[in-house]
């Protein structure tokens, strides 16, 4: 067995669907697996006879099978896997609930070794869902005196994430299989040896058994800080050879003329908050150097980080290209969502429009052009290849887009500016075409208002320059947020109702969009869109207008819905989570959050964020479906943060970066996210990827190290 071998080598039986279940892991090869860490140990309790056992307790239990069959559960009729094994002092059922599988892997005689939790009454003792291994023999002879006296050390048996189609317990023998393999043998550890012993940690192999079958918890815990400084480590280096790489290339030069940008600036109608103007110095002093920027600009919803894109894009779209003493500069702004495109759109067509500079949008299904031919102060729809013509030409100096702006037709002419805003939602492949359009390099700005704590900032954007936009714009008021109790429904809609009266607008934010079905006992129960609004209309504001937004919805329903809530023509927009991006109705001053128990606090802010749009009082009202102790810590925190950084630090020291953000968002491993956490684990990686990608750039002295970080690199989506 080799590390690379793909995962159905472990068997030749092994089905389609599991291969697709493992791969929903994450799981395609040999390495993979032994890379999928468990979650948590279990104690396997005392060694025990059946006759011993007793209820509540954790027991081994060592014997041979008597019988195993399929069935079904009387009330429920479940489908269930049931064995009886037998030792020399009596008989006890192992019962494997919506398992029936596990049936067939049982034959007669077989000897096993089952560890479970002993539940049932009285003489109707069994096993639960235990774990069960086949074994070659008995430990000793089964009669009546069997391990009398004797007591096992208490073994760690280690759970792991499932999938449907694949048990904890299958991916724990396959583990002990390619183990056995000799797959150990033939990995290369990418941490240099030096590192392993200045910062005191095991090597590879040791680390990879002990994380699976560890004797002892000790065991498990040096595994687990080997395993996660080595992913940091290797992030780090990562971003380091990036941003290395990215100093070494050559940036087109852009007039830096402060005048002429403060003149922009004084345009504006209100005054930058010191915090954008620092952001804006920020990316000037970029501009003036004759390397690419490479930076990303941090800050809460409505803090103002379109204003900062806006005079830092007229800096560059004002800018003729080197040599030349005609033509301009060109700039690519790229969103995640249509609605969002054309909100940026319409926000730089107000900030330019006293300013003789075109600016294009691109999207997936139409393209515009601003100012038209006809109305210096309008918009005029065109179609793609003219647009795609005129950007190739270098005729449009401002580009503002969807994913469609990375398309092989849209080519641009002198690409000296790529911003892309909500970082987080595109790949790191995507950002890579965006900046490489062109054979030499534009700056990049990167924005996002998603609160991302400092140690998870300096781990996955550590090839980017960071800048903090910590200021709310003058006279805006802080949100009130209010956790609603069991009985307070009724009080918050008289809250609601009393905004709707003043002339301002809701949201209700609902988890899901249709009702759950009621045969599925596993569908979520939580409050729908469509229900929701319905209930919304006829019990409680039946004399306000009242429509839905959902991901489901076409670009042009959306559009339209967005379009009718903007001019005031809907009154309660009830939505799923898809405004946590893109929506922006100053007029809208209150938002329900249904079910937020079921939303992580990074998200809850964002959404709450978009009723902090105008000088407004605005209300957040956070309703949870239920109220355990964890719930209700966590809600009171999004009630006392004072911003979205301090919410991210405190959401990362009670629940770790897996549950704040989630390791599918970054593709960063469970085990690196609660690293995290220790910000002297992130500095230490962070130093020493630093100096060797200082000694070695081009890490042609760590050739190991070079191959784990281009599969890194794949791994790395940030989506």
């Amino acid at each position: 067995m080799n590390p690379n071998d793909p995962i159905k080598s472990i068997s030749p039986r092994m089905t389609e669907a599991k291969q697709k279940a493992l791969k929903r892991l994450g799981i395609e090869s040999l390495q993979d697996l032994l890379y999928h860490f468990p979650s948590r140990y279990e104690n396997t309790g005392e060694l025990a006879t059946i006759k011993s056992v007793n209820q509540g307790e954790s027991a081994t239990v060592y014997g041979r099978i008597k019988s195993a069959k399929t069935g079904k559960t009387f009330k429920t009729r479940k489908p269930i896997a049931e064995a009886v094994i037998e030792d020399g002092t009596g008989t006890i059922k192992a019962r494997w609930f919506s398992q029936p599988y596990i049936a067939k892997m049982l034959a007669p005689g077989m000897n096993v070794k089952v560890v479970g939790k002993v539940t049932g009454s009285e003489g109707k003792y069994y096993l639960a869902n235990p774990k069960i291994e086949p074994i070659e023999t008995l430990p000793a002879d089964t009669h009546d005196s069997l391990f009398a006296g004797e007591r096992e050390e208490e073994i760690l048996y280690p759970i792991y994430p499932e999938s449907k189609g694949v048990t904890s317990l299958w991916i724990f023998h396959s583990i002990k299989k390619i183990i056995a393999g000799g797959v150990l043998e033939k990995l290369t550890d990418p941490i240099p040896d030096a590192l392993l012993k200045k910062y005191n940690l095991p090597k590879l192999d040791s680390s990879l058994i002990w994380m699976h079958m560890p004797q002892k918890i000790e065991q498990a815990q040096a595994a687990r800080k080997r395993l996660a400084f080595e992913e940091v480590f290797l992030i780090q280096t990562l971003m380091q050879k990036s941003k290395k790489e990215a100093e070494e290339q050559e940036a087109l030069p852009v007039d830096v003329n402060r005048e002429s940008l403060q003149s922009f600036i004084d345009s504006f109608p209100f005054t930058p908050t010191d915090a954008q103007t620092n952001a804006i110095d920020d990316i000037v002093d970029d501009f003036a150097k004759n390397h690419p920027m490479m930076r990303l600009v941090e800050g809460d919803v409505g803090s103002g980080k379109t204003a900062v894109a806006a005079a830092t894009t007229y800096m560059v779209a004002t800018s003729r290209p080197k040599g030349q003493s005609f033509g301009n500069l060109q700039v690519a702004y790229m969103v995640p969502t249509e609605i969002l495109a054309k909100q940026h759109f319409k926000s730089f067509i107000e900030y330019f429009k006293d300013h003789p500079i075109k600016i294009g949008l691109i999207t997936g299904k139409e393209c515009y052009k601003f100012p038209s031919k006809v109305n210096n102060e309008e918009a005029t729809r065109i179609s793609k290849a003219q647009l795609s013509k005129w950007v190739e030409n270098g005729e449009i100096p401002i580009v503002i887009g969807t994913h469609a702006l990375i398309q092989k037709s849209v080519k641009f002419k002198n690409l000296a500016y790529a911003i892309i805003d909500e970082q987080h939602r595109f790949g790191k492949v995507q950002r890579q075409k965006i900046t490489r359009k062109d054979k030499v390099a534009p700056h990049l700005l990167s924005m996002t208002a998603t609160p991302i704590p400092r140690t998870l900032a300096l781990t996955i954007y550590g090839d980017l320059d960071l800048t903090l936009i910590d200021q709310m714009p003058m006279g805006r008021k802080p949100i009130i947020t209010e956790v609603i109790g069991k009985d307070g429904r009724d009080a918050m809609y008289e809250k609601v109702r009393k905004q709707l009266e003043d002339g301002r607008q809701a949201y209700v934010i609902c988890p899901r969009i249709d009702e759950p079905d009621p045969s599925k006992e596993t569908a979520l129960q939580a409050k729908s869109v469509k229900a929701e609004c319905a209930r919304l209309h006829k019990e409680v504001f039946p004399e306000y207008n009242i429509d839905i937004l959902h991901s489901k919805m076409s670009p042009a329903e959306k559009e339209e819905t967005m379009a009718r809530f903007e001019r005031k023509e809907v009154d309660i927009l009830v939505a799923t989570s898809v405004v946590e991006v893109g929506v922006n109705v100053p007029n809208a001053t209150v938002i329900i959050i249904e079910g937020a128990e079921r939303f992580g606090l990074a998200q809850l802010h964002q959404l709450r964020g978009r009723v902090i749009r105008s000088n407004h009082q605005a209300y957040c009202y956070v309703y949870p479906e239920s109220y355990g102790p964890t719930t209700e810590e966590r809600l009171k925190a999004l009630t006392t943060a004072k911003n979205g950084f301090e919410l991210a630090e405190y959401d990362l020291g009670i629940r770790g970066g897996g549950e704040l953000y989630g390791r599918r968002q970054w593709g960063v491993s469970d085990v690196a996210m609660e690293a995290i956490k220790n910000l002297k684990m992130v500095e230490a990686a962070r130093k020493e990827a630093k100096a060797i990608i200082k000694k070695d750039p081009e890490l042609k002295k760590h050739a190991t190290l070079q191959q784990y970080i281009e599969g890194k690199a794949e791994d790395l989506h940030f989506e």
